[in-house]
């Protein structure tokens, strides 16, 4: 599992942090993707059109942060 268990649990689960840490980072990404409401919705029919609008939507994203 990557994802830790909750303080309050009476017997702690070992996990990987570095995991948790890299599961995150993709986590925010898709969610800062999902901004762009383009590719929430998904206007683009073909799939070479929404991959290049997810390319540049991260590479924006990327440049910003």
């Amino acid at each position: 599992p990557c994802i830790p268990g909750r303080k309050s649990r009476n017997e702690p689960i070992k996990y990987d942090k570095r995991r948790c840490r890299r599961r995150n980072r993709i986590e925010i990404m898709f969610s800062r993707l999902k901004d762009w409401r383009r590719l929430a919705t998904r206007y683009d029919k073909l799939a070479r059109n929404f991959l290049s609008t997810a390319a540049i939507a991260a590479l924006i994203t990327y440049w910003i942060n």
